[in-house]
């Protein structure tokens, strides 16, 4: 864990107050975790003129419930009111002891999600750029959040889906799913990757936040979770081991995954498993039209719309290419696949049109369901479009538009609220992290490129892109135009 004599030896106070209780002592954790805790390394952090870190202040952005945004108003304005208000999930309503994302604003308050809180990273560093969050009170925040994942219980140094954000105990997120995530790992490691780009500056509590970062990065077990093979699987448990055994195959949310596996500094997995792991699934390529739309990968009419985001908030697939597919022009099909579907709208659900689209994850009215063309329950999802701004500005604009007109109905304290039925006038209570995310960090790629910027300049993941066979196609100015 984490010692007194750690802090101490970086000169940095730990962000908890005493009365939070100290997480793991090796005896509690599965023998195959204790490699994974701070304390084996704790000469890399050696910096006896790091400052105090005190518990950053619960400061909230702005007021509690802005007003509705106009759909009349400038495109600026309103992304500046959508943005600024999404962000409050992440900065208001991240959990007051770790500070990371919690699962959803309407359930157990202490459930705290691991990719979520990667996706909130990047939402704070849009912030601190934005100066909607002070840069100073920003970084105590982070390195709150990474002292936290520093203790918290990790399988071969993945995290859980879901941790208890008192404790950092792992949180089943289903019968067997009670161990390391790497997909969810990976999202969390894009947040903080991004973080230790942006936080670059010779000051010691930044050279700490990188250190910490590195460190976490660095014990990720990634080839552990090929289990040998030419697959990734998804899941392991040290209770039921590889019980789940769920390769990842593509086309879907995953390719984040294989570029950092592959990027590792440490435990690197073998571009084979890129190749013959997940390009080599059924649902792999594509090939067909849909709408008259050319797909490249993945299934028929595209899938939902996180396929498009969750990999793409920091890889940036304006310059992305390969033997299998240019990643722009998936992404931009995906998006006007899903638009058209809606214009066509072959159930004939009242609402739809060119204005109200997008389907994606979300809440619905029987639970959480993957909305998608094909299985399409008359429900929108603001993050579908929203979280697709790069891909067709055009399009996007006329939905961010169409939902500001739907009022305090749809919008309320967190932003849009997760997701609504035209047809039947339903709308969500909640806010899922996973759709609040994309919201706000795809709306600033689109806006600056800012977390596109700060995900590549890795230089990890530019030499390991190359190695997996990828390139980098024309000007990224052309993919925008």
């Amino acid at each position: 864990m984490l010692t007194n004599a750690l802090l101490a030896h970086t000169g940095v106070i730990a962000p908890f107050d005493s009365s939070t209780p100290r997480l793991f002592h090796d005896h509690q954790l599965p023998a195959g975790d204790r490699s994974s805790l701070f304390s084996s390394r704790q000469s890399e952090f050696a910096d006896p003129v790091a400052p105090a870190i005190e518990t950053p202040p619960r400061t909230s952005i702005h007021r509690k419930h802005d007003r509705t945004p106009r759909p009349d108003t400038s495109s600026d304005e309103l992304f500046d009111t959508v943005q600024r208000q999404t962000l409050q999930y992440f900065w208001d309503f991240g959990h007051p002891t770790s500070g990371l994302a919690r699962e959803r604003s309407d359930a157990t308050l202490h459930v705290v999600t691991t990719g979520g809180s990667g996706f909130g990273i990047m939402a704070i560093l849009a912030g601190v750029e934005r100066r909607w969050i002070g840069r100073q009170v920003a970084l105590d925040r982070l390195i709150t959040m990474v002292y936290f994942l520093g203790e918290a219980e990790r399988h071969h140094g993945a995290f859980p889906h879901w941790m208890d954000g008192d404790s950092g105990r792992t949180i089943p997120f289903s019968q067997f799913d009670d161990g390391g995530d790497i997909v969810e790992t990976a999202y969390l490691m894009v947040g903080l990757l991004s973080a230790r780009q942006y936080f670059r500056g010779p000051e010691a509590k930044e050279r700490v936040l990188r250190r910490l970062i590195d460190t976490l990065w660095h014990d990720v077990e990634w080839d552990w979770f090929t289990h040998g093979s030419d697959s990734l699987l998804w899941h392991w448990s040290p209770v039921h081991g590889w019980a789940m055994d769920h390769a990842i195959n593509g086309w879907n949310e995953c390719l984040i995954a294989f570029v950092l596996a592959a990027s590792a500094p440490r435990h690197a997995i073998e571009p084979s498993v890129y190749h013959r792991g997940w390009a080599a699934g059924q649902a792999f390529a594509n090939g067909r039209s849909f709408d008259g739309i050319p797909l490249p990968l993945g299934p028929d009419h595209g899938g939902p719309l996180f396929f498009a985001h969750y990999s793409f908030l920091g890889l940036d697939p304006r310059w992305l290419r390969d033997r299998y597919a240019d990643y722009w022009q998936q992404n931009v099909a995906c998006t006007r696949i899903n638009q058209a579907h809606c214009i066509r709208n072959p159930q004939k659900f009242d609402g739809y049109s060119a204005e109200c689209w997008g389907l994606t994850a979300s809440d619905s009215i029987d639970g959480y369901v993957a909305h998608a063309p094909d299985r399409d329950l008359g429900v929108i999802t603001p993050s579908a479009a929203l979280g697709s701004f790069p891909y067709a500005p055009a399009e996007c604009e006329l939905a961010l538009r169409h939902f500001a007109s739907r009022g305090d109905r749809l919008w309320g304290e967190y932003g849009f609220r997760d997701a609504f039925s035209p047809a039947l006038g339903w709308y969500a209570d909640s806010y899922l992290a996973i759709d609040q995310g994309p919201i706000m960090v795809m709306i600033e790629n689109y806006r600056s490129g800012l977390l596109w910027r700060l995900f590549m300049s890795c230089p990890e993941i530019q030499i390991r892109l190359t190695r997996l066979g990828f390139s980098q196609r024309a000007k990224a100015a052309a993919a925008m135009s």
